[in-house]
């Protein structure tokens, strides 16, 4: 554990339930108890993004993200910092990012699709946890999120689907399953995980706090 926090890393497929967790786990700890960091306000733009053979963007690479920021981010939360980001909007036409403040927390949580791949954030997490749901589950959620919260059609949900998201879950996401603490199965409901990890965080977090005090 570091003076002053505890780190969590959270990955899991696209479609698996992380922000569902994450938003849970936030709920259920007192305020100010609980810090986010998202792998997806590190998003390179859209002109530095890698195309596939057809010609298309594929955002599924760890290429995609700026893992190198979000690890200097990660300790200046550690070292008590505040964070000042602009939201990443999926590249929506007409929506306008946000500024996004991030006070540090005794428990820090950073969620994304690459957070274990990469080793130098890897190996700042005191605790690791994967979310996993079966592939039809995750594809279906898949499309619904993509329609109501990012304006995606299925046809191009589909064909991200097949040629970027499965690749880069087999690629670079099943071969960090065994680095994990935890497994968090998310077919119907997170009660009986949330009930372990929510209750493992919440005394961590107060063991944690005088830390935080001490070092200020």
């Amino acid at each position: 554990m570091h003076r002053g926090a505890y780190l969590v890393g959270i990955a899991g497929g696209s479609g698996s339930g992380k922000t569902s967790l994450v938003r849970a786990l936030r709920e259920r700890l007192p305020a100010g108890s609980l810090c986010l960091v998202s792998q997806d306000d590190y998003y390179r733009p859209k002109h530095e993004q890698a195309l596939d053979a057809n010609g298309r963007v594929n955002f599924d690479l760890p290429t995609a993200i700026d893992m190198d920021a979000l690890v200097r981010d990660v300790q200046l939360l550690v070292a008590g910092d505040t964070l000042v980001r602009t939201e990443y909007t999926f590249n929506q036409e007409g929506r306008e990012p946000r500024r996004i403040e991030i006070a540090p927390a005794p428990v820090i949580v950073v969620e994304g699709l690459f957070v274990l791949h990469h080793e130098p954030l890897r190996e700042l997490f005191d605790l690791r946890v994967f979310v996993e749901a079966r592939l039809d589950t995750q594809l279906r959620r898949r499309l619904e999120r993509d329609r109501v919260e990012r304006g995606y059609g299925a046809e191009e949900v589909l064909y991200q689907w097949e040629h970027h998201v499965l690749p880069a879950y087999h690629n670079y996401l099943e071969p960090y399953r065994h680095h994990c603490d935890l497994h968090v199965v998310n077919e119907q409901a997170l009660t009986r995980a949330l009930e372990v990890l929510g209750d493992h965080l919440h005394r961590t977090a107060e063991r944690v706090a005088p830390l935080t005090l001490q070092s200020l």
